[in-house]
């Protein structure tokens, strides 16, 4: 699945730069999370790094965008695919 960002983020900025999808982003009031990018690191990381340093763990799965450990290794191939 991919993984949200619950509105007690703080915006603190942490979890920006450490996403390898570029699937973080500032919105409208707080960070969030593109489903379409999200692989919840699977294929550059053991686990979502966003998760790993997020101070107030306001980040958690997206139960709307349901997705198997194999459909975000598909998705990460797609991406890194889509780079070259």
């Amino acid at each position: 699945m991919s993984l949200q960002i619950l509105d007690t983020c703080v915006n603190c900025d942490v979890c920006e730069p450490v996403c390898p999808n570029k699937a973080i982003s500032l919105g409208e009031e707080y960070y969030v999370i593109d489903p379409a990018l999200c692989t919840e690191c699977v294929g550059h990381f053991d686990d979502p790094q966003c998760v790993e340093v997020c101070p107030v763990e306001c980040i958690i799965v997206d139960t709307a965008h349901p997705e198997s450990p194999d459909d975000l290794r598909l998705k990460y191939g797609r991406l890194m695919a889509a780079k070259s």
